[in-house]
């Protein structure tokens, strides 16, 4: 029973707060796409500030809008009139986070960032507060009643200002054209780093890369594989696109079989039409290439179909990918 009881708690909490979220549908208006634009084309930065459980919900924020190229920081209100408002220029937008927008340590920086210049948005449910009338946008984050039995504790009210501010961080990041290599640039360690990393990125180029034409004699291409100490040769014709591979498995394919295969034009005996990959494909797609067809390096070409590196399982796992 008391199981169920608890249950039907945490049901209700996820409800209101769903609620909560759904409520703020109609509050995206003319004064967020304003919002979007003011954050797209600042020239300082976004300082975001609150106080108390807000000011984790601030935290976050800033911490999206940095991680898509947004350079972003938080100021602790307390702090800020203890000499940390000198981080403020004209040049910044100050987001500040208040529900009821009366907040002792908010209102009195209000006067102070006039003062210095800055552009203030309100994230606040109280639209006729003294935060809001400071103002130069309000987004409402007004909810009807806080996920809290006794409606104190603020839950829903910090839910839907962190899904106000996401809404705002993404549609700034389409706002100023954030693409999925940007992203990469800003999360370059760990999973997510890893997984946006390009074929281009890891390949092995230049001397790295050792590439003959078709009518070049398997020696010298023996030799040029063994100087970089590469497992095969990019094959290439006259017009420098890639036609073959030449492995030392189709050495010892032909060995056998071939009179004095050192003096044959490597074109005779190389892989055809060889699985290729482009350089600006995902190294987590390469990997997968590699996997399923069960072989440990692949050419990179590029968008003429000529071969600009050569990507080898080693360099997988060396980045971490694997």
């Amino acid at each position: 029973m008391l199981e169920n009881k608890f249950q039907k708690i945490a049901k209700q909490v996820l409800l209101t707060e769903a609620q909560a979220i759904k409520d703020l549908l109609p509050r995206i208006n003319n004064d967020f796409q304003r919002a979007v634009f003011m954050i797209a084309a600042c020239k300082g930065r976004i300082v975001v500030t609150g106080m108390g459980k807000p000011g984790f919900i601030g935290n976050k924020i800033s911490a999206t809008l940095a991680s898509l190229g947004v350079p972003s920081l938080f100021l602790h209100p307390a702090e800020a009139v203890h000499g940390d408002l000198g981080r403020v220029t004209n040049e910044d937008i100050i987001i500040a986070i208040s529900n009821s927008g009366q907040t002792e340590e908010i209102t009195r920086l209000l006067p102070l960032i006039k003062k210095i210049g800055a552009k203030l948005i309100a994230f606040t449910g109280n639209t006729k507060s003294d935060l809001a009338k400071y103002s130069d946008i309000v987004l409402n984050v007004g909810v009807s009643k806080e996920a809290c039995p006794f409606n104190l504790a603020p839950t829903a009210s910090t839910t839907a200002t962190l899904a106000m501010g996401d809404a705002l961080a993404l549609a700034v990041l389409t706002k100023k054209g954030f693409k999925i290599e940007d992203y990469a640039f800003y999360h370059p360690a760990g999973s997510l780093g890893k997984k946006l990393l390009k074929v281009k990125d890891l390949m092995r180029k230049g001397p790295l890369n050792p590439v003959a034409r078709e009518n070049v004699k398997v020696k010298t291409v023996l030799l040029l594989i063994t100087k970089v100490r590469a497992g095969c040769a990019c094959i290439i014709n006259n017009k420098k696109k890639l036609v073959g591979i030449f492995t030392d498995g189709d050495l010892r394919r032909h060995i056998e079989n071939e009179n004095n295969i050192l003096e044959q034009n490597v074109g005779n005996v190389m892989t055809k039409s060889p699985i290729m990959v482009n350089k600006e494909q995902l190294a987590v797609e390469a990997l997968k290439i590699l996997k399923e067809k069960k072989i440990d390096e692949l050419p990179v070409v590029d968008e003429y179909g000529r071969p600009v590196g050569l990507l080898d399982v080693q360099d997988l796992l060396k980045a971490g990918i694997l």
